[in-house]
């Protein structure tokens, strides 16, 4: 029985790198590209490298489940439940969830799922790695 709990390294050291550069970005990008659409992209990049740093789950099965989970977020923008449930004034709320709903932001958050999935592939296929792609 394979272990679904398993630290991984790599994945950990993406995701930090990652995070770094979202701070980055939003501490210093302060433009209509860069900010928000290279940050949606790589949000979701960061939340695959976070998940997988953690569990050894299927590639395919763990990209979806992240995008499903950033369309979750973005509909909750779309339905303004930040307002709804009072946190306007919570800055963690407003970083977390977001405040505004855009069409681009999904476009944004497949194409990261997108490179996930390509990297994956080529990373599978330069070392030979079982195929956890397609599971």
């Amino acid at each position: 029985m394979k272990r679904l709990l398993k630290f991984n390294s790599v994945y950990f050291v993406l995701a930090v790198l990652i995070f770094a550069s979202e701070i980055v970005i939003a501490i210093f990008a302060h433009d209509r590209i860069i900010r928000p659409y290279l940050g949606d992209v790589l949000v979701v990049i960061l939340i695959y490298c976070t998940v997988k740093s953690f569990f050894d789950s299927p590639v395919l099965s763990t990209a979806l489940a992240v995008l499903a989970f950033s369309f979750v977020i973005e509909g909750l923008q779309y339905l303004n439940i930040v307002q709804r449930l009072g946190l306007q004034d919570s800055q963690i709320a407003t970083i977390i969830i977001g405040t505004s709903f855009a069409w681009i932001d999904i476009v944004a958050y497949t194409i990261g799922i997108f490179i996930i999935l390509v990297c994956e592939k080529i990373i599978h296929i330069k070392f030979k790695r079982p195929n956890t792609v397609t599971g």
